[in-house]
């Protein structure tokens, strides 16, 4: 049966703020307190969500969390009305309140690994949310994200929902920003590859000093059983740390994969020749390895321009397309290189532009923004058809966006009870429009 790989975006939630909350995340550290522009943000999402969709590609939309986060902030001692519970923790914990107002959940490369029907022994779509433990204001995202997912993916004939792996750091998980899936064509049976950052239970191994591994060897083991994916059809290679000490906080900053194709700096992985050769072998001998040298780009040209976070695509022209950020062009090292590739005819045919400057500011880029599903023909026709971008989806999200979002917001806004009031209405009117029921704490 033929299968196609389907971009999900997250949307940008009406709380984007810059609140320099991810440590190792050098964009994120640079913007903290700068003011961010919620609406600019959501649109500049739904563009590149809607130009791909015109490309024939199948494009949906996942929902943002409900932000601020009155649930946790109760968890955390802070009581009264939900207007008390904010001044209370504005005044008390303003950081703890940035935390619960993060809208990082737009980055959905973060939200889950899939794995799909022609890898798992069961032949169904499996969903596991990530865990995100090694920053609290991701932490508190999955259940939410895992209601979400089965919204949007509701048919239990083809999708299977696992829970996130246990919160704690020796199964540190960042879902699909550690992830790639490689084959020949999508319906065939593919090769998963994990990336991790640390051994949790083997000190031995080689790990970052400087900066967070956050993905944990352990946590690719447990999600590929969970998967029931073969050992035979694994990859699972060791992020290289003194990357990861340069601000490659995830694989997607340093490589991206798609089909044949593996796009990465030659500083990517530990024991890089030997991570080559397995998938080479895996991949029967063929296999497309586009290495890009530290002559040519910098790991810190990599991680500010983040040329590794594109979207690798397979177009249905046949095509092959990367979608980089406008801070790529901006980069003269790092556009040099793009334009001898593209010369070269390396594999990648052609690259598209986008400016989502919003997002970048907080150390995300087009990668980041997308989780990949692989569906064939009948799993297609089982997703909400209302989160499927199209038209009318389009226009319809960018009026909602511009009746309900804010063109400024700085750290201090966070505290306005009223925030939380056009929050809610925002995602209220949200759930109707993508036919998600009450997946939200304050609809339950």
């Amino acid at each position: 049966m033929k299968a196609l790989e389907a971009n999900f975006d997250g949307l940008v939630g009406p709380t984007h703020n810059y609140s320099g909350l991810s440590f190792g995340n050098v964009a994120s550290a640079k913007n903290q307190a700068a003011p961010s522009n919620p609406k600019q943000a959501a649109k500049q999402g739904l563009a590149k969500m809607k130009a791909l969709s015109g490309m024939g590609m199948i494009q949906g939309v996942l929902a943002p969390q409900e932000r601020p986060d009155v649930k946790t902030l109760r968890q955390l001692g802070f009581t009264g009305s939900d207007k008390a519970v904010i001044e209370q923790a504005a005044k008390q914990a303003p950081k703890v309140l940035a935390a619960c107002c993060s809208a990082s959940s737009m980055w959905t490369a973060n939200a889950a690994t899939v794995s799909p029907s022609s890898d798992t022994a069961d032949g169904k779509i499996h969903f596991t949310p990530a865990n995100l433990t090694n920053k609290f204001h991701r932490s508190i995202e999955h259940e939410v994200t895992g209601r979400i997912l089965k919204a949007t993916f509701s048919s239990p004939e083809h999708f299977v929902h696992h829970s996130a792996l246990p919160a704690v750091e020796h199964f540190g998980d960042e879902g699909a920003a550690n992830h790639t899936r490689f084959c020949h064509q999508y319906n065939e049976r593919g090769i998963e590859f994990f990336v991790y950052g640390r051994h949790a239970f083997d000190s031995r191994h080689p790990a970052p000093v400087k900066f967070p591994a956050r993905h944990t060897f352990e946590a690719c083991e447990a999600v590929a059983r969970l998967h029931q994916l073969e050992g035979d059809d694994v990859v699972i290679a060791q992020q290289n740390p003194a990357v990861i000490d340069q601000g490659v906080f995830h694989n997607d900053v340093i490589a991206v994969g798609n089909k044949d194709i593996l796009f990465c700096h030659e500083q990517a992985f530990l024991n890089q020749q030997a991570v080559y050769d397995e998938l080479t072998q895996k991949m029967s001998g063929n296999f497309n390895i586009i290495e890009v040298p530290t002559s040519s780009v910098s790991v810190d040209d990599a991680v500010t321009s983040y040329l590794f976070n594109s979207q690798l695509l397979a177009l249905p022209s046949g095509e092959t397309l990367l979608v980089l950020p406008e801070e790529c062009r901006n980069n003269p090292n790092v556009w040099a290189y793009i334009e001898q590739m593209l010369a070269e005819k390396r594999g990648i045919d052609r690259v598209q532009i986008f400016d989502l400057k919003q997002s970048m500011a907080n150390g995300g880029g087009p990668a980041c923004l997308r989780l990949r599903v692989v569906l064939n023909e009948q799993e297609q026709q089982a997703v909400n058809p209302s989160t499927l971008m199209n038209e009318t989806l389009f226009n319809r999200l960018n009026q909602w966006v511009e009746t309900h979002y804010r063109d400024s917001l700085v750290e201090a806004d966070l505290a306005d009870p009223q925030l939380l009031d056009e929050s809610r209405t925002a995602l209220d009117e949200l759930t109707q429009i993508l036919s998600l029921g009450a997946v939200y704490p304050f609809q339950r």
